[in-house]
C-alpha cells in the first residue's frame, strides 16, 4: 500500500474569538503510528479534529496525500481517511455487524445495497479486530474494549490508508488499553496503515508510537522518535513534572518510572 500522509501548513484554529492553535506546521509520516501527547487543553484534540476535517481552520491548509482537504467532497475524504472520535455513541439496538457495515457508506450508491465486496470487507474488518464471535450481538451489550474494537472495525471497513483516533483508550482499564493499542500496532504493521491518535498515558505513547508530537499552548514543542524526544526536560516542559526515565528492557523506548510536581 502507498504510504498515506497528512500535512498541516500554517493552520490557525479558533473557537469563536479564542485562538487555540495560533500557527502550526506538521508533516504526519506515512505508514507510521503517530501519537500526540500533552497536557489537558493544549490543543491535541483540536489539532486531530482539524487534520480530520471535523474542524475548519481559520487560516492555513490541510493536505491529504497532497490534495487540499477543503476541496475534497466528504465521500472522497472518507475513502482516504477514517476518523474515530472520542467516546463514539452506539445507536440502541444496532448489531455489531450492522455497526461495522456503516464503514461501507462512502462506497454506497443511491438506493443500492451492500455488494459482495462490501460483505467481504466487513468480514475482513471483523476478523482483523477479533469480533466475529460478537457480530450478532447488540453493540451496546459489549464491554468497553470489545466495543472499541467494533468501532475500529467500522473504521477499517472504510478501506482507507489513514486512521485518525481521538483518545481511543479513554475510559478503558489497563488491560483493554493494551488490547486496543496492540491491535492498532498489528494493523499498522500488516497493512502499512498511517495511524494518528491522541492518548494521555506517556508510557503507552512511548511504547507504541513510531513518531511522537508533544503539544503545548497549541504549538508542537517537539516531535520525533520516542527514544529521541521522550526526555526528562521535555516532560518538564509539557507537564511541569520532574520525571525519572529508564529504557525498556529491550532497550527500544524510554519508560517513566516515577514523577513529582516541579
Amino acid at each position: 500500500m502507498k504510504e498515506q500522509t497528512i500535512q498541516l501548513r500554517d493552520i490557525t484554529v479558533s473557537y469563536e474569538n479564542t485562538v487555540v492553535i495560533p500557527k502550526l506546521n506538521l508533516n504526519i509520516p506515512g505508514g507510521k503510528i503517530t501519537i500526540v501527547v500533552g497536557a489537558n487543553g493544549c490543543g491535541k484534540s483540536t489539532m486531530i479534529k482539524t487534520a480530520a476535517g471535523i474542524l475548519r481552520p481559520k487560516r492555513g491548509e490541510i493536505l491529504i496525500n497532497g490534495a487540499k482537504l477543503r476541496e475534497m467532497a466528504p465521500k472522497e475524504t472518507a475513502k482516504q481517511m477514517a476518523v474515530l472520535p472520542q467516546s463514539p455513541h452506539v445507536p440502541e439496538g444496532l448489531l455489531v455487524k450492522e455497526l461495522v457495515a456503516y464503514g461501507r457508506f462512502p462506497y454506497q450508491k443511491p438506493m443500492g445495497g451492500l455488494s459482495e465486496h462490501d460483505h467481504q470487507v466487513i468480514r475482513w474488518a471483523m476478523d482483523a479486530t477479533g469480533i466475529c464471535e460478537f457480530q450478532d450481538r447488540p453493540a451496546e451489550s459489549l464491554s468497553g474494549g470489545q466495543r472499541q474494537r467494533a468501532f475500529i472495525a467500522m473504521a477499517l471497513a472504510q478501506e482507507t490508508g489513514i486512521l485518525v483516533l481521538d483518545e481511543p483508550t479513554t475510559y478503558l482499564d489497563m488491560s483493554h488499553q493494551l488490547e486496543i493499542l496492540t491491535l492498532l500496532k498489528e494493523l499498522n504493521r500488516k497493512n502499512d496503515t498511517t495511524i494518528v491518535m491522541v492518548i494521555h498515558e506517556i508510557n503507552h505513547a512511548s511504547r507504541f508510537a513510531d513518531h511522537i508530537i508533544g503539544m503545548k499552548d497549541g504549538r508542537a514543542v517537539f516531535e520525533g522518535a520516542p527514544a529521541d524526544v521522550i526526555t526528562e526536560e521535555h516532560l518538564k516542559t509539557l507537564y511541569g513534572i520532574r520525571a525519572k526515565l529508564r529504557m525498556s528492557e529491550d532497550g527500544t523506548y524510554p519508560v517513566c518510572t516515577e514523577y513529582d510536581l516541579e
